[in-house]
């Protein structure tokens, strides 16, 4: 497929107007060859990833993640192991685009995939974090076995539950990645729990002094990015070959 029709098809769904202010998507490295028919997804493309560029050798390589968070002159510079990289898949000839916040925004995408793999009904954003999103469980839960159900339902080992407000949960929000700090608008509108990652030690205090629930997951809930956009790809055209990659595991819990 023509990979400038491909990226127009995917702005529909994810333009890049609707990325956080200073977040850098799009085209990260590399050039973009006239024709994209078999992409690499994955969450973030890093040197575990690269031996699999290398043997499949893509057309694209498609991250959430910004492969070049920043200046490339600055990442560069920062990081001797990401300028390598960078060094690297720039001989091979193979661009590396990401879709970040304008993915985690956009309907579909990031938030609503997680929303749904809850089974969560009526989802909607919330009216003061367009990224996040609310919904209706099917049967109000007590809220231990919720933690449960969704660090199940999320694909990960464990989560920290702050369980400071109500005891039972019937409405959920969330947010995948590091957006705990929209707490307050999830407990205005009305939430039961607020769903995210990466919580700071004063974010922790800060949501029990409110009284209010928050689950804390990690940051990889957010490889459902791979499998929600090779449905939207394979949904814009069949025949592009899409190698899945879901490389990133939890750390150890001791």
């Amino acid at each position: 497929m023509n990979t400038i029709k491909l990226l127009r098809n995917l702005s529909i769904y994810f333009p890049k107007s609707i990325a956080e202010k200073g977040d850098y998507v799009g085209l990260m490295t590399g050039k973009l060859k006239k024709d994209t028919n078999k992409i690499l997804l994955c969450l973030d493309f890093d040197e575990q990833v690269l031996p699999i560029a290398i043997k499949e050798k893509p057309d694209l390589i498609l991250t959430h993640h910004p492969f070049i968070y920043g200046t490339r002159y600055r990442v560069m510079k920062a990081s001797a192991e990401k300028s390598s990289l960078i060094n690297k898949i720039d001989e091979l000839d193979i661009p590396v685009y990401s879709m970040h916040t304008n993915f985690d925004t956009g309907k579909n995408g990031m938030n609503d995939a997680l929303a749904e793999a809850l089974n969560l009904t009526n989802i909607v954003p919330l009216l003061g974090c367009k990224m996040a999103r609310g919904g209706q469980l099917e049967h109000e839960m007590n809220i231990i076995d919720f933690a449960k159900y969704a660090t199940k339902a999320l694909h990960v080992n464990n989560a920290w539950l702050i369980n400071s407000g109500k005891k039972s949960i019937k409405s959920v929000a969330i947010i995948g990645g590091g957006g705990w700090y929209e707490y307050p608008t999830a407990k205005d509108e009305g939430y039961d729990i607020f769903i995210s990652g990466d919580i700071p030690h004063h974010g922790r205090r800060d949501i029990i002094a409110a009284k209010y629930n928050y689950l804390d997951m990690p940051h990889e809930i957010e490889k459902i990015f791979v499998p929600r956009m090779h449905s939207i790809i394979k949904s814009i055209d069949k025949n592009i070959e899409i190698i899945d990659v879901d490389h990133e595991k939890e750390p150890i819990l001791i």
